[in-house]
């Protein structure tokens, strides 16, 4: 029923709120620890184990911090653990990414001139992915050239930039790169799950029960959370790409995504050495800029179109839609109305590309877009901008009454 399409609008709606919430809070936690680490200062006074220790100012109060590199004397009395940011991040995203591309797999996930397979078959591929990263990873860690950090990223960088160039031949792109950041992103909660909690219960265990701990699980636990300083601006770009489509639907959408991976390793470097009080490498920025002026070159080679899909190709659950009796009416309201810019080509002056990728020139695109298009011109005056094209109150009750209709028949059936 149509009622179902606007309450899952609100449910993806309300997990995409409670993921901004989760990661605001899980990055901003991360990114002050890595400040705090790197600004330590060693003082002779320090108490034995303490490695350094920082004064900060907040709020109208001062702060005293010192760290322990390994762990202090004795078991503190109240200790504050900081996971369930990274967790309730990981899950929250997990969801959405249920929500929208598996729920609507035909439609944002599955690209059927880049790989045809059935819905189920690209869900079980996504998932794979997802699981397979974090063993190769977590395996390339633990071996032999895990023991040089910097090899072992060199090394971590090739395969993200592989399952980029992979993603895209499964995926739309889309997907791609939300999947991009969904790897990425497993990894570093991973991280935090399986390797750097399970090491500090092992420090606190030992500190009860009055042994000294083995300093290796904290120099294990700092290499993990080194990785995860490097992965996450690149993992903020794949999530806020789905709103670009001249990120994700180019020629050259991998190699973007290489390159935004090298950002955010430029732009993580001079935070790092300024928390570190070893200067200010600003020569950082430029070569960020530099990277992205490349990669705003790279998006002006379109991806080369693919056939154009016939309505009879649609899944029955999209194919109703164009055959509902309101269709050819709401098919003209769309030509006239949404096509200007929603085309291959548009025609509004401005836009270069599709706004979100959206194409609405066929009655296969537009049958596959009818949720959209419901929820956007429809149940809400969110399409056309500002009412650009001056789509009428009659017009969009049509698109209301087309969509409910075919929701409908399609609960009957």
């Amino acid at each position: 029923m149509y009622e179902f399409a606007i309450a899952w609008e609100w449910l993806a709606f309300a997990v995409r709120w409670l993921h901004v919430i989760t990661a605001i809070a899980w990055i901003g936690s991360s990114f002050y620890f890595i400040a705090l680490d790197l600004g330590l200062v060693k003082r002779p006074h320090l108490p034995i184990g303490a490695y350094g220790e920082e004064w900060q100012v907040h709020g109208g109060g001062f702060y005293h911090i010192q760290k322990y590199l390994v762990a202090p004397a004795s078991m503190p009395e109240h200790l504050t653990w900081f996971k369930w940011e990274s967790y309730a991040t990981w899950l929250s995203g997990f969801t959405l990414l249920c929500l929208v591309y598996y729920g609507g797999a035909d439609l944002f996930l599955i690209d059927r001139h880049v790989l045809d397979v059935s819905a189920p078959t690209a869900i079980a591929l996504s998932l794979a992915s997802l699981a397979i990263g974090w063993i190769f990873y977590d395996l390339l860690c633990k071996s032999p050239l895990g023991k040089n950090t910097w090899v072992l990223m060199g090394i971590l960088y090739v395969a993200l930039v592989a399952m980029a160039w992979g993603y895209l031949q499964i995926f739309t792109g889309r997907a791609a790169f939300l999947h991009l950041g969904a790897f990425t992103a497993t990894i570093m909660s991973a991280n935090v799950f399986f390797i750097i909690m399970p090491n500090q219960r092992i420090v606190v265990a030992d500190l009860i029960a009055g042994r000294t701990p083995d300093p290796k699980y904290g120099a294990i636990a700092k290499q993990r959370s080194l990785h995860n300083n490097y992965l996450t601006l690149p993992v903020i770009f794949f999530m806020l790409s789905n709103h670009y489509p001249l990120a994700f639907a180019t020629a050259h959408s991998w190699i973007i995504a290489a390159l935004v991976f090298l950002m955010g390793v430029t732009i993580r470097h001079w935070f790092n050495t300024t928390h570190a009080r070893k200067g200010r490498p600003t020569w950082t920025w430029l070569v960020t800029v530099l990277i992205f002026i490349v990669i705003m070159w790279l998006s002006t080679n379109p991806k080369l179109p693919g056939a154009p899909e016939e309505v009879s190709a649609l899944p029955p659950v999209l194919a109703r839609f164009a055959a509902d009796t309101h269709f050819p009416a709401v098919r003209d309201t769309v030509s006239t109305r949404c096509s200007m810019c929603h085309a291959a080509e548009p025609v509004y002056e401005g836009l270069a590309r599709p706004p979100k990728g959206v194409m609405l020139e066929t009655e296969a695109e537009i049958a596959r877009h009818a949720r959209e298009i419901y929820i956007q011109a429809g149940r809400s005056h969110a399409m056309p901008p500002g009412n650009v094209t001056e789509m009428t109150p009659e017009e969009r009750g049509l698109i209301t009454a087309w969509f409910e209709s075919a929701a409908r028949k399609g609960s009957v059936e």
